[in-house]
């Protein structure tokens, strides 16, 4: 699917440096999962969910249930880019991704 202009903007603009990256790892190990993905694979409600979850809470995990590691990589990089978000990191089948609140930003950046 290919990326809109403002999408395109937004994802140029949140580029998060390394040692952002690092603090983000850091705040993100001690929390579960808010998003999984099972077999029915990315739909309309899971992306509405992740985009309202991503706005509240700015920093979240997702597990993505798939048997091989390809499979998994597309469904994660399908939501970060869908979402307008920044994959934080990455352990298996959990990733944590950041998107910084519009309305009310909860979480400073070094």
């Amino acid at each position: 699917m290919p990326l809109s202009s403002v999408q395109s903007r937004i994802i140029a603009f949140m580029k998060l440096t390394s040692q952002q990256k690092k603090q983000l790892r850091g705040a993100a190990h001690g929390l579960k999962p808010l998003i999984t993905v099972g077999d029915k694979g990315i739909t309309p409600n899971l992306l509405n969910e992740l985009k309202s979850v991503l706005e509240h809470h700015e920093l979240i995990k997702i597990k993505v249930r798939g048997s091989d590691r390809e499979q998994r990589d597309a469904v994660i990089s399908k939501l970060t880019t869908t979402a307008g978000a920044e994959l934080v990191g990455r352990i298996g089948n959990v990733a944590s991704i950041y998107k910084a609140s519009k309305d009310n930003p909860k979480i400073r950046l070094a």
